[in-house]
């Protein structure tokens, strides 16, 4: 495999499980380092144990808490001294309805988690030296509506837009491109799926769900050098889903 990454450093919150471990994993193969946050320590610690302690480390905390980004920019200027990339993968979804019967409190706190939490992420990063590229982890809810996710959706549509806005503004020293996943089969999208994967997946011209890495490759891509002359854009990862006809 190519080391793309050899001597470079990357913050990926969320980075515990699921797509965040995925492009970890993907990152500290091409040679490069990881600094990983979540909720968890437990799974921040198995995952550093799986990457091997010498290519990652970790930080546990909230994603929206700016006391953990203060300690995780700490740890980083202590361990690195720099920053190379930033990979904003933390997300909640803790409602499960139409947009209008969400309780506002959970409406802010989506917001804060999947929105406010990736500027307040990359405010820090720019601000500690970040010197290469972000890439933020959206979804294809973000691009149309979804049953039954609707304001996760909304969250995602606005991050989407984050990212147009922020490439615009830190090019040309920084790139800014996000990724939007379909079904992935991880931990938080279980309740999407579990019990009747073939019928959704039969909704997707490549007969599939996503896995991890079916978006730890793509997100690699636009972390690294070969993605030089992009910036700004949303790549959808999702086995077809979005080129299916209605009715």
């Amino acid at each position: 495999m190519v080391h793309r990454f050899e001597g470079r450093v990357a913050l990926i919150t969320g980075g515990s499980r699921g797509i965040g471990l995925a492009v970890a994993r993907r990152f500290v193969a091409e040679g490069g380092s990881v600094v990983l946050t979540g909720r968890k320590p437990e799974a921040l610690d198995a995952a550093v144990a799986e990457l091997g302690a010498e290519h990652a480390s970790a930080v546990a905390g909230k994603v929206d808490d700016p006391a953990h980004r203060a300690e995780v920019f700490e740890h980083i200027a202590r361990a690195h001294g720099s920053l190379d990339h930033l990979v904003n993968n933390a997300g909640t979804n803790p409602a499960w309805g139409p947009a209008l019967e969400i309780d506002p409190d959970v409406v802010r706190k989506i917001l804060e988690v999947n929105v406010v939490a990736a500027l307040d992420w990359t405010r820090d990063a720019v601000a500690a030296g970040l010197s290469r590229s972000i890439v933020n982890v959206a979804s294809i809810s973000g691009v149309s509506s979804s049953p039954n996710i609707a304001f996760y959706g909304v969250s995602k549509a606005a991050l989407i837009n984050l990212t147009q806005q922020l490439a615009q503004e830190l090019a040309p020293a920084l790139r800014v491109n996000a990724v939007a996943p379909a079904v992935v089969k991880t931990r938080f999208s279980r309740a999407l799926y579990d019990g009747h994967e073939e019928q959704v997946a039969e909704r997707y011209p490549l007969a599939r769900l996503g896995v991890p890495d079916d978006v730890a490759g793509p997100v690699a891509f636009l972390l690294s050098d070969d993605a030089a002359w992009v910036t700004g854009q949303n790549l959808l990862i999702d086995g077809g889903a979005s080129i299916v006809p209605v009715g």
